[in-house]
């Protein structure tokens, strides 16, 4: 049958369904440059607005996937035989630096960890901008730093050799979505479940692992507001994985304040480092342990999430997971250096300015999406597709949402290019924050709100 571009985007902005075949017409024409930038942002907003039904949403998962290749994990040159591979995806948020500790920890643990990551969408930061901050002398020597943009067969090999590789997409791996991630970035349709689904799964299920942690965030920095919507979103996503045949579990986290107490590229690095030697946030490593104490139960490594929480916990106290992080940046032509004196190796920016409490109190609102966004008007993020990020810029938080803070004392550490944006970014970080009588009832939410498994069953974490 023969498809016209505007037509099929009429027809979804009317709200009409679209077939498999129509959909798969669509992401091949865009993949291979048939339709231009402009249609597909075009049918994104119309997604966004009009939705998709489950059997669109599947086709659309499954035309993303069929774009590219799959990964298979049963040629890989195990250095001492077959692992079993997992994965963690974050919907995003701020501060959110989880996976950079977390894959080499669940590593150290046994379970192999291929990591295809992404950039920052909006006011959420990206992995891949994160280990970029990473200087070094580049792969066989050619410069550039910590690099991401690595072939499957690397993926591959580097993920038998050491159990681990964090890279970003491919020419291979899913090359429709990697053209969409950006533009729905660009043309404000990123929270759109269908969308976010497809995105996400596609990317997943292209790396051939058979576990699957997803953290879907919950808060004003988060895509999700609601923890109604984030369950909507977890079970879309985890029915996309068990419909596949791969071990999901989703955790609904809070992202109404910035996890951790760094954000910013290379400020997160040096939080990541951080808890690899043990220490950290207590928030930080709390999801650190709790994503990767769920891989390794799916894949078998763990007899229960406790047991799997008490493992990862045991790998960033012994070093073992930190030895792991630093073959990783080595062999990913970073300066493994930096896992024993960051702040000597990472960038750092020429201003700093000290943001202080104005009175006594509890540091009882820090608004997770003003603080994004101050980040992201500071140089740390995009506001569009082709825009570079200055990956030494950020804020370092000095309380956290519920302490104690004291009229005169620091509450945040602005890092920035100039005194005129350190100037911007404290107003801005001003009006985010919030410091309210010691007795007052915090309305914050927990950090972990509810769990959804493969079954699609929903119960209240503990």
């Amino acid at each position: 049958m023969r498809y016209h571009a505007n037509e099929l985007i009429a027809a979804k902005r009317d709200g009409q369904t679209l077939s498999p075949a129509a959909i798969a017409w669509f992401v091949d024409g865009y993949t291979t440059g048939r339709v231009p930038d402009y249609q597909m942002s075009a049918m994104c907003m119309a997604i966004y607005f009009r939705g998709m039904d489950d059997i669109e949403t599947a086709a659309l998962l499954e035309a993303m996937l069929r774009s590219g290749d799959e990964v298979r994990w049963h040629d890989a040159p195990w250095r001492d035989g077959p692992l079993p591979t997992a994965d963690k995806h974050s919907t995003g948020g701020v501060g959110d630096k989880i996976s950079i500790p977390l894959a080499p920890a669940v590593a150290a643990c046994g379970v192999a960890v291929p990591m295809i990551s992404g950039r920052g969408l909006g006011h959420t930061g990206g992995t891949l901008d994160k280990l970029e901050s990473i200087p070094g002398p580049g792969v066989d020597g050619q410069g550039g730093g910590f690099q991401t943009r690595l072939g499957v067969d690397v993926l591959k090999q580097l993920t038998a050799e050491l159990g681990v590789c964090l890279i970003g997409q491919t020419d291979r791996i899913c090359p429709a979505d990697k053209k969409m991630y950006a533009l729905r970035d660009a043309s404000g349709t990123v929270p759109s479940i269908p969308l976010i689904t497809a995105s996400i799964m596609s990317k997943k299920l292209a790396e051939g692992v058979a576990s699957l942690v997803l953290d879907v965030k919950v808060g004003s920095g988060a895509f999700m507001k609601t923890p109604e919507d984030a369950r909507t979103l977890a079970r879309a996503l985890v029915g996309a994985g068990t419909e596949a045949g791969r071990k999901v579990t989703a955790f609904l986290s809070a992202m109404d304040r910035p996890l951790g107490t760094h954000v910013g590229n290379a400020l997160e690095v040096a939080e990541s480092i951080e808890l690899l030697r043990g220490a950290g946030p207590a928030d930080s490593r709390a999801v650190v342990c709790r994503l990767g104490g769920e891989m390794l139960r799916l894949s078998g490594r763990a007899d229960s999430l406790q047991d799997g929480e008490a493992r990862i916990g045991r790998a960033l106290d012994d070093g073992s997971a930190l030895q792991v992080f630093r073959r990783v940046v080595q062999a990913q032509g970073g300066d493994p250096r930096v896992c024993d004196a960051p702040l000597e190796v990472l960038p750092s920016a020429p201003v700093t300015r000290t943001v202080k409490a104005e009175r006594d109190g509890v540091l009882s609102r820090c608004d997770a999406l003003a603080v994004g966004l101050a980040a992201v008007h500071l140089g740390a993020g995009r506001q569009r597709a082709e825009d570079s990020i200055d990956p030494a810029v950020g804020f370092v938080f000095a309380r956290q949402v519920g302490e104690e803070v004291t009229a005169g004392a620091p509450l945040v550490t602005i890092h920035a290019a100039n005194d005129e944006d350190a100037a911007h970014a404290e107003q801005e970080l001003r009006a985010a924050m919030t410091i309210s009588d010691a007795d007052t009832p915090s309305a914050r939410l927990p950090l972990w709100i509810d769990e959804v498994h493969g079954a699609d069953t929903s119960r209240g974490a503990t």
